[in-house]
């Protein structure tokens, strides 16, 4: 937020917050700010490979009773 006031920084477009859903209300009055809500992968494409993932992992899982490659743990 300084390095914007000040100008060190000439603007931003953020989509992503450091405690999502919370915005850090100085950036919400900076002129040379951009806020948008956390939309970055809201394409047709990208959704598309992520329900396919989705059914790679479930397959994974169900019919060969392995964990999937992407598996948090």
């Amino acid at each position: 937020v300084s390095a914007l006031r000040e100008r060190r920084i000439a603007g931003a477009g953020l989509d992503v917050y450091e405690r999502e859903p919370e915005v850090n209300e100085a950036l919400l009055a900076l002129e040379n700010v951009v806020l948008a809500p956390h939309l970055g992968s809201a394409t047709r494409d990208t959704r598309v490979a992520m329900g396919m993932l989705c059914v790679s992992a479930l397959r994974t899982v169900l019919l060969e009773g392995r964990t999937p490659a992407n598996a948090v743990t």
